[in-house]
């Protein structure tokens, strides 16, 4: 079969890559994606050397592919990777392919180019990638590393004061004649220790955005209002505190309660970097579709080194003692988990502003719950089944329930629970269990039981609900939970609000 000129030439402008015919080194015709790839015309490009096109490295690199060109045997040659030389100057990778083919004509080269620009820039990105994921893995360690050192710290402090205080407890009971205000001073440090303890369970929670969150549609003025009080009594007097609400706020989806957490963090920090006193500013504004809240002092301000930091877990600029260095990393968590953003601005001399955006409410039928907390109710003879694997913690939960007029069943895990209360015969109002237990989850425990008893209702207790009770850090409709720990006021006041819903 013979093939035309016309359509051999249509194949050559077809193919994707470039093509060079040569007669031993001199290039006789190219395709239009060689005169694209190199730069030069046509007519600049046929009856010029090969080695125009070729760097130097690439001419020495290639004294085998030159010699078996020379000889001319039929076959192809095979693909190496070079750098040809375009005419502006630059240097690209190329493939090329080189074939030796008899004609009628002769006896030529053909050489096919591959333009390898765009491989290796993937080549480079994927290093690239692979580069900042192996200092993420390594920032993300040193983060779990400090976290975990200064949790540690933390809690071995707790732990010393309440064992030790524990002991002081024991020992002046046990005396011929206890002091009964020493006993009372000395369970009152175990009891402030384990606040402690409480609080900064909550900060790595919300920290880490894993804390049970109880959102609401609420007023940011208000919600500022309510904690203002609370924090000039903090500031101290050298601090001169100004609000600046913002006029026609719209309202924002947020649990009250993290929203206090996050101004009362920021107006400590800010506190403390303002030994000397100074003003601290809190003002709020709408910001597109955010409404935003900014806290400014006049302090000593953060270097840029220090800002970068600032987020983290247990970083702190201030002395051994004088902070957990969670309080930016708490706020980070809270304002992140609530769908908002968070960012400081600092110089040293100068101040540190830090601004809040979160995002308007779309929901405006819900507002602030304003109920007023009061004592528990008394009890009216319910029967509860409280299921804890914590021997400990469960006769506690006991202990408050009976004596505030409860009749208590206590089981240890789901299996016994469902078989107690398969052989109670009386009604069984409501079951209250924890939620992460060996053998049987809370859920599937309360699944179980209201099956058969379709009038029991449900209380969870639990330190850590996330993956089992609640979605998108947000609690599901219709579930009622206590988080631990808790005091029996706590308990009281969540048992009776089950019962009475």
């Amino acid at each position: 079969m013979e093939w035309s000129e016309e359509l051999v030439g249509g194949l050559l402008q077809a193919a994707p890559d470039a093509i060079l015919v040569l007669d031993g080194h001199t290039i006789l015709l190219v395709n239009d994606r060689a005169v694209e790839l190199y730069g030069w015309s046509r007519d600049e490009l046929v009856g010029k050397s090969i080695d125009m096109l070729l760097t130097e490295d690439a001419r020495m690199m290639l004294p085998e592919r030159r010699r078996k060109i020379d000889e001319g045997r039929p076959g192809p040659i095979g693909a190496v990777t070079a750098t040809v030389r375009r005419r502006d100057g630059t240097e690209i990778p190329v493939e090329s392919s080189v074939s030796i083919v008899d004609t009628q004509q002769g006896r030529f080269a053909v050489a096919v180019v591959r333009d390898l620009t765009e491989r290796a820039r993937a080549e480079q990105e994927k290093a690239r990638l692979r580069a900042e994921a192996h200092v993420h893995r390594s920032q993300r360690l040193e983060s779990l590393g400090q976290l975990a050192g200064g949790v540690a710290h933390d809690f071995n402090n707790m732990l010393g004061v309440i064992v030790n205080y524990a002991s002081f407890v024991i020992e002046e009971a046990s005396s011929e004649s206890p002091d009964m205000s020493a006993i009372v001073a000395d369970a009152q440090q175990v009891v402030q220790a384990g606040k402690r303890g409480t609080d900064l369970t909550h900060q790595l929670l919300a920290f880490a955005r894993r804390e049970v969150v109880r959102p609401q549609v609420l007023d940011l003025n208000a919600a500022i209002g309510e904690v203002e009080e609370m924090l000039r009594r903090s500031l101290g007097e050298h601090i001169n505190l100004i609000v600046r609400p913002g006029e026609e706020l719209p309202p924002v989806v947020c649990d009250p309660g993290q929203i206090s957490q996050v101004l009362v963090n920021l107006a400590l920090n800010a506190r403390d970097a303002m030994p000397g006193g100074g003003d601290l500013v809190i003002d709020t504004g709408r910001h597109g579709e955010q409404v935003r809240l900014r806290v400014g002092d006049s302090g000593t301000g953060m270097s840029p080194e220090v800002v970068e930091r600032a987020f983290e877990p247990f970083f702190t600029t201030k002395g051994s003692g004088a902070g957990t260095g969670l309080g930016l990393a708490t706020v980070y968590g809270i304002i992140t988990q609530a769908g908002g953003e968070v960012s400081i601005a600092s110089s040293p001399g100068v101040g540190t502003t830090v601004t809040v955006l979160l995002p308007v409410s779309s929901d405006l039928s819900d507002s602030l719950d304003k109920s007023v907390t009061s004592a528990p109710a008394p009890a009216r003879g319910e029967t509860l089944l409280v299921v804890e694997d914590e021997a400990a913690l469960r006769d506690v939960a006991g202990r408050i329930l009976s004596g505030a007029g409860y009749r208590v069943l206590a089981a240890e895990c789901g299996a016994a629970a469902l078989e107690l209360a398969a052989g109670h015969e009386g009604s069984i109002d409501l079951l209250v269990s924890d939620v992460v237990m060996p053998g049987m989850l809370g859920k599937e425990l309360a699944e179980r039981l209201v099956s058969i008893r379709p009038d029991t209702r449900v209380l969870y207790m639990s330190g850590y609900a996330q993956p089992v009770l609640h979605s998108q850090g947000t609690l599901d409709p219709g579930v009622a939970l206590l988080e631990k720990p808790f005091t029996a006021d706590d308990l009281l006041t969540a048992v009776r609000k089950r019962l009475d819903d």
